[in-house]
């Protein structure tokens, strides 16, 4: 029988909490449920009024890894959905606005992955990101050079950037808007820097996607704000062998970068960090 847990009023069903997720520490749907309780305080403004792309590894990464935009069969009356235009018909999505909705989709095995916008002004975004994606034999230092170019250039135009790793091999670069922006907008100006890294940066950056220009080099993805687009949202864990989260970072951490294991960061590694930095990316939620 599937145990029921009461969350703040809610009769939330957590199911197969022995069974592992993520294979290479043995870590548990029970140690994922826990994880996201207990940092529920930081990742829940993130997802606030945006609506939830769902990522699901129910199996864990060897199994079957899949996309859902739709609000899923079976999702209690309680949990909060909004009808979301586009371009091939509205969509009705989840969102995730208490924390027995983070626990009822937490049971799911999912990551997280939301819009540069808020629900109430689709395609209007209150916020830029900048996807750095290493090419094999590039990594994470190599991430933290370009952002690093990144953040000084934002800093010209007088916009304050924020990084987080993006729980895989790379690095976001991410920083709030003064005003609503239209999103195609803020991807024009997030191409004009790409191409401009890329320009001052020749050995290090491509701005193009094509898969023959990456070895290397730091593919620098603009294209994360179109308004169709999600990011993995901060806090979020992926659907990787090992338990890793999306992780607020300081610029020192990045400046300091020498080795690609010196940004990764665990489930159980989170606590500690809000702890000692306090929520880094704070600034992301009331620009």
């Amino acid at each position: 029988m599937t145990p029921i847990t009461e969350v703040e009023g809610r009769r939330v069903a957590l199911s197969n909490l022995e069974k592992v997720i993520h294979p290479a520490t043995g870590f548990t749907k029970g140690e994922l449920l826990h994880y996201y309780a207990t940092t529920a305080d930081a990742l829940l403004p993130h997802l606030h009024d945006r609506p939830l792309s769902f990522l699901r590894y129910p199996d864990g990464p060897d199994g079957q890894v899949f996309f859902a935009k739709n609000v899923p069969p079976g999702t209690p009356d309680w949990v909060s959905t909004a009808e979301v235009p586009r371009s091939e018909g509205p969509a009705h999505m989840v969102l995730i606005q208490d924390l027995p909705s983070l626990m009822w989709a937490a049971n799911l095995v999912t990551e997280f992955h939301t819009p540069q916008w808020l629900i109430d002004a689709p395609g209007e975004a209150d916020r830029l990101v900048l996807d750095l994606d290493p090419g094999h034999p590039a990594t994470i230092v190599e991430c933290c050079e370009v952002a690093l170019w990144l953040r000084e250039r934002l800093a010209a135009d007088g916009v304050e950037a924020y990084a987080k790793t993006s729980g895989s091999k790379g690095l976001h670069v991410l920083a709030p808007l003064t005003e609503r922006t239209p999103s195609r907008e803020v991807t024009a100006y997030a191409k004009t820097l790409a191409v401009e890294a890329e320009r001052t940066l020749p050995h290090l950056v491509v701005h193009r996607m094509t898969r023959s220009l990456r070895p290397g080099k730091v593919f620098v993805d603009y294209s994360q704000n179109a308004a169709r687009k999600t990011t993995a949202t901060p806090y979020t864990l992926r659907a990787g062998r090992e338990p890793t989260v999306s992780t607020p970072v300081t610029w020192e951490e990045v400046a300091g970068c020498t080795d690609p294991a010196q940004l990764v960061f665990r489930a159980p590694d989170i606590a500690a960090r809000l702890d000692l930095y306090g929520e880094l990316l704070a600034p992301l939620l009331s620009p």
